[in-house]
C-alpha cells in the first residue's frame, strides 16, 4: 500500500457492537487514527474540542444529539461519513456536505471504497489551486499551476461528483474541478451528459448497454440511481 496522510478520526455510535464493528474496519488502515470512539455526541464534541479532526463516522439514530445535528454543529470538519441502520436517510446526509453514507451491517470491500474516497477528497482539497476551469467552445480548460490543460468535451466519457469538487474521466486520464456537479450540468457545454445517479454523469451517445440498474460506457459500468431510472427512458440499450 501508498504510503498516506495520517487523518485523526471520531467514532460516534450508541450501539456498542456497532461502534465495535466500525473501530475494527478502521484500524485495518494505518493512515487513520483514532481519536476517540464514543457512545454520544457530547462525549465525541469534548475529544473534538481538543485536536485537530479530519473524519467523523458518525451514527444518525442517536438518543439526545442526533448525527445529523452533530454533522450540523461540525461543518468545518471535511469529512463526515454516516453508518446508520437506514437506507432512507442518504438524501438528507448529502445535503449535510456527507461525502459517504455506510448502511450497516457494513461490508470489507465497500469501507475499502469509502477509505479511497477519503483519501481521494483530502488530497483533492490539499491542491484546490490546482482545479480552477474555465470553458471555452467545445473544452474545458483546466488549470495546472500557471497554464491550463485543454481537455475536449467529446473526450470526456463521465464525470463523478466528489462533494464540492467533480471528477472528469476520459479514456486515459482523470481531472478534477472545483465545481459541484449539479453546477457544471447546468452549464450548455455540459447538455450532452445525462444525470444517471446522485454521483454520477455520463455522455449519453456513449452509452453501449443499459440494465435495471447500471449501465456500460466504454465498457466500464455505472450504477443507476432509482431517482435517476426516468432520465433514460429515451434512451435505446
Amino acid at each position: 500500500m501508498a504510503e498516506f496522510t495520517k487523518y485523526n478520526c471520531v467514532i460516534v455510535d450508541d450501539d456498542e457492537i456497532d461502534r465495535l464493528t466500525t473501530l475494527s474496519f478502521v484500524r485495518k488502515y494505518p493512515q487513520i487514527n483514532v481519536c476517540g470512539v464514543c457512545s454520544s455526541v457530547d462525549e465525541a464534541l469534548k475529544i473534538i474540542e481538543t485536536g485537530d479532526i479530519n473524519i467523523l463516522f458518525s451514527d444518525i439514530d442517536m438518543p439526545g444529539t442526533d448525527g445529523f445535528e452533530f454533522r450540523r454543529r461540525l461543518m468545518h470538519i471535511p469529512v463526515c461519513i454516516f453508518v446508520t441502520s437506514f437506507a432512507d436517510m442518504a438524501a438528507e446526509s448529502f445535503e449535510l456536505s456527507a461525502l459517504d453514507f455506510l448502511v450497516k451491517p457494513i461490508k470489507g470491500d465497500r469501507f475499502e471504497r469509502t477509505v479511497a474516497r477519503i483519501h481521494e477528497y483530502i488530497d483533492i482539497r490539499k491542491k484546490a489551486a490546482l482545479y480552477e476551469y474555465s470553458l471555452g467552445g467545445d473544452a474545458v480548460f483546466i488549470k495546472d499551476g500557471h497554464s491550463f490543460i485543454k481537455v475536449k468535451l467529446h473526450e470526456i466519457l463521465y464525470i463523478e461528483a466528489l462533494k464540492d469538487y467533480t471528477l472528469l474521466f476520459t479514456a486515459e486520464k482523470k481531472y478534477c474541478v472545483l465545481s459541484p456537479i449539479g453546477s457544471l450540468l447546468k452549464e450548455d457545454n455540459f447538455r450532452s451528459f445525462i444525470r444517471v445517479h446522485r454521483s454520477y454523469a455520463v455522455q449519453k451517445h456513449l452509452i453501449a448497454k443499459i440494465s435495471s440498474n447500471k449501465l456500460i460506457i466504454n465498457n466500464i459500468t455505472i450504477p443507476i440511481g432509482r431517482m435517476y431510472k426516468d432520465n433514460l427512458l429515451d434512451i435505446k440499450s
